[in-house]
């Protein structure tokens, strides 16, 4: 291997190469839930960006989705709990895909970045954030496309309890992953870099990681506390669980009935889908009138309104849906969910993916609707953002509940189809990420768990044992605060994205030129 400044490092065999990317796949994921050892998130991303080095871009692409493979089958291994293999195969070749192209651009930025800024400085600041960038505008890419995208999963999502966990709510989730890679890739450059004393190497980057570390959490201004009741009925909520009509509102009601009484909960929360019967439907369907009753009972006994998720039907079309209920009044505010999830929710080009698989595709009967309502509801002057199940991983959609006065957020899910697996703790943590992000206190319910409550700073009031009914309540700060994330948090991804793509064309241009010039 050549450390000169202005030289690559020699590639490794092809073999070793596709070795160390599948290696890489299983570490990065022990950094995320249920494992949550957050330190080897890193050592995955160093071995993927070693296995890199040198390569053309052939080889680059069959080794980055090679271990973009060994990743995510480990990862969302939970797509495959009830539908079998089909499900997680497909989703993680896309996946994959991405991978492979986001490792031929790093391949080609550790090939050319250092024959035109060959500078010590070059090499050790330039180009780490060049290869970090690569990564942050790859992750970004997955996340917004085909179908709204997959933002599951980004490195950064592993360190919601780690010392980097304060600078979520300085530069988001997509700056974590850039800080995260950039140093990884920082302490790369200062193994081969010889021009550079190696105490002098070994001082950059312990100190670029302590000045990180040290960075505290963006301060948040408290105002206000409002007291939550968060419901967890355990209903048989999965998609191929036996159960008749208004089982999962019975389950609902059932565990909420300890609670009545109590006196001082200012809402109560019921999860996504609490109720299989539309309680709007009450005018036009006998069972919506009992749902009607029931949620008016639970609001009254409560003295307070209820939050709740169900399924409408508005003409033609389907909503998953979140209502705010209070007695006497019924729905006062709605919200629809935003981002349906493709393949679970609604079909996208269901004639063309029908082909592939026609018995998987027919068990989604019926497309929901992506919303179009504001993501608040005003509960008794406490303004609440709402979200539901896959809504956490969407960027705009939490910005959006922010930018609209949020002073708590209220993440209603549910988990069944997911069973035991890590499913659920990934999406708890994403969760976690969402209240220090935005500086909020959150609660995270589910129809079957993990139902969770955490404070603005990522610590945990409580959390409820899976598939049991129980129910949290807690009384948890309120909060007005923008944080530089909400603002800065996209301009960040794509201003590092920028630096990651421009620094490798201007180099690759630059390095074409010159050979030109010399021939």
């Amino acid at each position: 291997m050549n450390g000169e400044p202005g030289m690559t490092a020699a590639a490794r065999p092809l073999w070793a190469a596709i070795l160390l990317a599948a290696a890489s796949g299983p570490i990065m994921d022990a950094g995320f839930p249920d494992l949550s050892w957050w330190p080897l998130t890193f050592v995955g991303i160093g071995v993927f960006l070693v296995s890199l080095r040198g390569r053309r871009p052939g080889g680059a692409f069959l080794v980055g989705f090679l271990g973009g493979l060994a990743f995510y089958v480990v990862q969302i291994a939970w797509a495959a709990l009830f539908l079998g293999p089909i499900p997680l195969s497909a989703l993680a070749t896309l996946e994959s895909l991405f991978f492979g192209g986001g490792a031929v651009l790093i391949s080609i930025a550790y090939r050319v970045v250092p024959l035109i800024w060959t500078s010590p400085l070059g090499r050790l600041g330039f180009l780490p954030a060049v290869i970090a960038g690569l990564w942050t505008l790859r992750e970004g890419i997955a996340s917004v496309w085909p179908y709204g995208g997959f933002s599951w999963a980004r490195v950064a999502e592993s360190q919601s309890q780690s010392p980097f966990a304060s600078l979520f709510s300085w530069i988001g989730i997509s700056g974590v992953s850039f800080v995260m890679v950039f140093l990884v890739a920082l302490a790369l450059e200062a193994v081969v870099v010889v021009s550079v004393p190696a105490l002098t190497r070994g001082i950059l980057v312990l100190g670029a990681t302590a000045v990180i570390v040290l960075v505290p959490a963006y301060p948040i201004l408290l105002k206000g506390t409002t007291t939550v009741a968060a419901v967890q009925g355990a209903g048989p909520a999965g998609y191929f669980d036996p159960h008749n009509y208004g089982d999962l509102l019975a389950a609902q009601y059932k565990a909420t009935v300890p609670l009545f009484g109590r006196k001082g909960i200012d809402m109560v929360i019921w999860p996504e889908g609490a109720s299989d019967i539309d309680p709007v439907a009450a005018d036009h369907a006998p069972d919506g009138e009992v749902a009607a009753t029931e949620f008016d009972d639970v609001s009254a006994r409560m003295h307070a309104p209820l939050l709740a998720g169900t399924i409408q039907q508005r003409g033609s079309r389907f909503y998953n849906t979140s209502l705010l209920w209070e007695a006497g009044k019924g729905a006062i505010d709605h919200y629809d969910k935003k981002h349906p999830v493709p393949f679970g929710e609604y079909l996208p080009d269901r004639a063309v993916w029908r082909a592939f698989a026609p018995a998987l595709i027919d068990l989604i009967g019926r497309d929901y609707t992506p919303g179009t309502t504001d993501t608040v509801f005003n509960v008794n002057g406490v303004i609440a953002g709402i979200d539901i199940c896959f809504d956490i991983t969407d960027d705009t959609v939490m910005r959006d509940s922010i930018t609209s006065g949020a002073q708590i957020l209220i993440a209603q899910t549910n988990n069944a189809d997911f069973g035991h697996t890590d499913e659920s703790v990934q999406q708890l943590e994403i969760a976690r990420i969402r209240a220090m992000e935005f500086g909020r206190s959150l609660v995270n319910d589910s129809t079957v768990g993990t139902t969770a409550i955490v404070l603005p700073n990522g610590s945990t009031v409580g959390q409820l044992p899976t598939f049991k009914a129980g129910f949290l309540v807690a009384t948890v700060p309120l909060s007005t605060t923008i944080t530089p994330a909400t603002w800065l948090g996209e301009p960040v991804e794509q201003l590092v994205s920028l630096i990651g793509l421009g620094g490798t064309i201007v180099a690759a241009a630059s390095t074409l030129k010159k050979r030109k010039s010399q021939r």
